[in-house]
């Protein structure tokens, strides 16, 4: 959620800055029935002070014997008009809140404008691999080892599902289990949350209600605000998990992890680019998630992009890091640096990872403070999300990087504990 008083401040420079995500504001809606509903407030304090004099001289009129009924009727007419106006502040509240409700975050003045085309990468770690061989895609490998199952997977649920079989169940496992092993070592607390979510959490972290039809809805309800969801990613509860409540100062930063499965309206296509596990209808993620103070924000957010490149380090994997431009970021981000692996048989790059901050704009949203220990007075704080990481762009990535000549696939080092040892994944 936008901030009003901001937009009453500068109102052009946010107007600027939002063009930049290639969004046109229309501020003087908002700011017009903004100032309507000051009127408005400004009326009911005007009738109530009328109300309290006029109920003050009632004892007087009673001692000298005067009627009162006169007096009664105009607290009655007083008290409808505050009823009425009460109800018209609520209702142009209401207006205010609907059209802040579906704008996007303020990009920070360090992003430049502009779409995919305009990320600039500012890391590249480690070599592209080379093979003597001809080397094959991670369907073909995953497929000829026996470690995804993508016929039977469409066989249980449609296009966009696959089985992972044997070594490819345990890889999986393993490359999760990696995973929560480095955030726990980073002190970070590990939260298993619940899969099904009620409507105020995807408006809480700034999905709803443009994006309410991209997400697989549980309940039949024509008001959506009474149904519940299944998480897109876990960033979705973690970052409501305090909603509503002030969080004590010192607490800062709080840091938070969670494993769910991702359930997304997003299917496989035809394009070679996303054939496989590339792109699916439910996936598996390790989210990392932080609240901090305004004034550290910055701080959480180099230390979550270094956390996912080290993680994308440990694994040997050759990857990049992206900073998005303005236009390329999501509708509730403030900023994004994107981990991208190399994916050979593509000849590109995939994202496994968005590093996001999001400033105070979901704090707003789900009214997360914490209590300024200068003023005293509570505060919006900021909140950070991360992928940490996802692993159906990360399996496939292993696959094809870490093959060799006779088709089995090299487990990388950091994994083998997790494996029982399994140094390769072979027929």
């Amino acid at each position: 959620m936008l901030d009003l008083r901001k937009i009453q401040e500068n109102k052009e420079k946010i107007k600027e800055l939002l063009l930049r995500k290639g969004y046109e504001a229309d501020f003087d809606t908002v700011l017009s029935l903004d100032a309507e509903r000051k009127k408005v407030i400004a009326e009911v304090e005007k009738y109530k002070a009328e109300r309290n004099k006029v109920s003050a001289s009632i004892p007087a009129l009673k001692k000298e014997g005067k009627p009162v009924d006169h007096i009664f009727k105009e607290m009655r007419e007083l008290g409808d008009k505050i009823t009425e106006c009460d109800a018209k502040a609520k209702d142009l509240e209401e207006q205010v809140f609907n059209l802040l409700a579906v704008m996007p975050n303020v990009p920070d003045e360090d992003l430049v404008a502009g779409e995919k085309e305009a990320n600039e990468v500012v890391k590249v770690v480690g070599k592209k691999p080379e093979f003597d061989f001809e080397a094959k895609n991670h369907v073909d490998l995953c497929t000829n080892l026996g470690i995804i199952d993508y016929q039977r997977g469409t066989k249980l649920s449609g296009g966009g599902f696959w089985l992972y079989r044997g070594d490819g169940a345990r890889l999986e496992w393993a490359l999760l289990n990696f995973f929560i092993t480095e955030h726990l070592k980073d002190g970070y607390e590990f939260i298993l949350p619940p899969h099904q979510l009620g409507y105020s959490c995807g408006f809480g972290a700034g999905q709803f209600p443009k994006f309410s039809d991209e997400v697989y809805w549980l309940d039949c309800d024509e008001d959506r605000k009474k149904n519940r969801f299944m998480l897109p990613t876990a960033e979705t509860a973690l970052v409501n998990m305090y909603a509503g409540e002030i969080i004590d100062e010192a607490k800062l930063p709080m840091k938070f992890f969670a494993y769910t499965p991702c359930y997304r309206k997003e299917a496989g296509s035809y394009r070679a680019e996303e054939r496989g596990m590339i792109r699916g209808h439910q996936f598996n993620k390790v989210e990392m998630v932080q609240y901090a103070h305004p004034e550290k924000s910055m701080e959480a957010f180099n230390e979550l992009v270094d956390k996912a490149s080290a993680l994308m380090e440990k694994l040997g994997l050759h990857f990049r890091v992206s900073k998005l431009a303005a236009g390329d970021c999501s509708a509730s981000m403030a900023r994004t640096t994107d981990i991208e692996v190399w994916m050979p048989s593509m000849g590109i790059y995939k994202e496994v990872s968005s590093v996001s901050n999001a400033n105070d704009y979901q704090a707003r949203r789900n009214n997360t403070k914490y209590r300024d220990s200068k003023t005293g007075k509570p505060a919006y704080l900021h909140t950070l999300n991360g992928s940490g990481l996802a692993t159906s762009r990360v399996f496939p990535a292993i696959i094809e990087q870490y093959q060799n000549a006779d088709g089995s696939v090299t487990v990388p080092e950091v994994l083998r504990p997790f494996m029982g040892g399994q140094e390769v994944i072979k027929l």
